[in-house]
């Protein structure tokens, strides 16, 4: 007698390795379907950016493919879940259902009400922890709850070092002989057409679980090697550039932790590159548990008394600062990586958040929804709970009166100006010593470079003295305001 079909719901989990709700069906020898809703009307579901629909697109290309090698079918449905998942489970005639968990306080109550209506119906319904290395709640202080700060936070997630090796893909899977029919991946209208902005994304880019292996792989071999250091180096390559493959599952931070662990265990890499590596592993995993804890970071200020700050309405400035033409070629630099790539180097996310929120005194939350729509790695922990990290109104935040250097960052990270001539082309022909300051050097200087600045290139939006000296009377401001609150805030 044929077993009854079982249904796998694919989320934020585009890979068939290590990935539990796949492997708890392929061992009950049940043949499979596979489901992807792109659900844009369930209630307080965010948007995708553009950014993040060009990168699901080519995820679920690959994930097609690579299901088809094992004769299952990837099915497409556009609209609720709350609808579609028991109707498709329905018109399969699935006994079970599995999915792994996802982010988020309305996904959350969605996936429970799914739960609730599958069960209602019969089904057996089976969910994992597959995104975390943790599952949110089960990191915990001497108080029982969740470290406030992410030093604490991590020293307690490193005493819970018996995670279990990530799961190899099933050998043995077999796929359902009938589907119901879904909708075209074109229908979904995931990437750009008129106009195609998204020729950087596919240059600078290889999506699909194989890519993200080949990433990890190459990482390991080229780039861990010095991370501690280079790390906060945009012009070199000492970074993993794995945070998209993460954003969308292909790739688990299991299979990265162990990838890295292993290449120290066998002497490739030195235990502080990789230990430097994990805390940003492990970053990403206080993001996500703080937004288990605080499900609207990225729209409300973690700290209570930002909530008086005085923020600046300049769409302007703000707009100069999305195209890269703030006069700081560091920041420009930036912004332009970002808009070409749909990612930015981390050194450099953290000096462009700066100046918008401190230099421009612009509300942090206008950044984190430009970032939304152009990161290809957006997430809602992680883009949120950084721009909070920066403007200092978030959960163990930089104080507010830290304020970057653009300048000064530039010369520090970036000292020949390679990152620069590669994103800001006019200043190309400058001389290192004022590529991260233009403004500074002598007429003939910038003739011969073919500057003119004001019209090749902008002055500076702000001049940074004047700018720091602003931003701290904000602060000032913002201290009077709420006095208790901000000095929590800045310990």
């Amino acid at each position: 007698m044929t077993a009854a079909p079982s249904l796998l719901w694919f989320r934020d989990d585009l890979r068939l390795a290590d990935n539990p709700a796949l492997n708890a069906l392929a061992e009950t020898g049940a043949p499979i379907a596979a489901l992807y809703v792109l659900d844009e009307d369930s209630p307080h579901i965010r948007p995708l950016g553009g950014a993040a629909r060009w990168w699901l697109a080519q995820s679920l290309q690959a994930l097609r493919a690579d299901l088809s090698h094992h004769g299952i079918p990837l099915i497409l449905r556009q609209g609720p879940a709350t609808r579609i998942v028991p109707e498709v489970a329905a018109a399969l005639g699935a006994a079970t259902v599995a999915f792994n968990d996802r982010a988020g306080e309305a996904e959350g109550k969605l996936d429970r009400a799914i739960t609730a209506r599958l069960a209602a119906e019969d089904r057996l319904v089976l969910h994992f922890c597959a995104h975390l290395l943790h599952p949110p709640g089960t990191v915990l202080g001497g108080s029982g709850r969740m470290p406030r700060t992410f030093s604490s936070f991590h020293r307690a997630a490193l005493r819970e070092r018996d995670l279990s090796p990530p799961l190899p893909a099933p050998k043995r899977l077999k796929g359902v002989t009938r589907a119901p029919e879904g909708d075209t991946l074109e229908s979904f209208a995931l990437e750009p057409e008129k106009p195609d902005w998204a020729g950087g994304l596919r240059t600078a880019w290889h999506v699909g679980e194989a890519a993200a292996r080949a990433r990890l792989s190459a990482f390991i071999a080229d780039g861990l090697k010095g991370y501690a250091t280079g790390r906060d180096r945009p012009d070199l390559d000492h970074v993993s550039r794995l945070s998209p493959h993460l954003r969308f599952g292909g790739v688990s931070p299991r299979q990265i932790l162990f990838a890295v662990r292993h290449a120290v265990d066998a002497g490739e890499v030195p235990g502080s590159d990789a230990a430097k590596f994990e805390a940003e592993l492990y970053w990403r995993e206080f993001s996500y548990h703080l937004l288990a804890e605080e499900p609207d970071i990225a729209r409300r200020n973690i700290q209570p008394s930002f909530d008086a700050f005085p923020w600046r309405e300049c769409s302007g400035e703000l707009k100069a600062w999305r195209r890269g033409l703030t006069g700081y070629p560091l920041v420009d630099a930036g912004m332009r990586q970002l808009w070409q790539t749909g990612w930015m180097h981390n050194r450099v996310r953290m000096v462009v958040a700066s100046f918008l929120a401190k230099h421009l005194l612009i509300d942090w939350r206008a950044g984190e929804d430009w970032f939304w729509d152009t990161l290809v790695d957006a997430d809602a922990a992680n883009n949120a709970a950084s721009w909070q990290w920066v403007a200092g109104s978030g959960l163990d935040a930089a104080p507010y009166f830290r304020i970057f250097n653009p300048v000064m960052q530039g010369e520090k990270f970036d000292p020949d100006g390679t990152y620069v001539r590669t994103y800001v082309p006019e200043l190309k022909r400058l001389p290192a010593k004022l590529i991260h300051q233009p403004w500074t050097a002598p007429q003939d200087t910038l003739a011969a470079a073919g500057i003119r600045l004001g019209h090749t290139y902008p002055k500076p939006l702000v001049d940074h003295a004047a700018a720091r000296d602003r931003a701290l009377r904000a602060f000032e401001h913002l201290r009077h305001a709420a006095p208790t609150e901000v000095r929590a805030a800045a310990r």
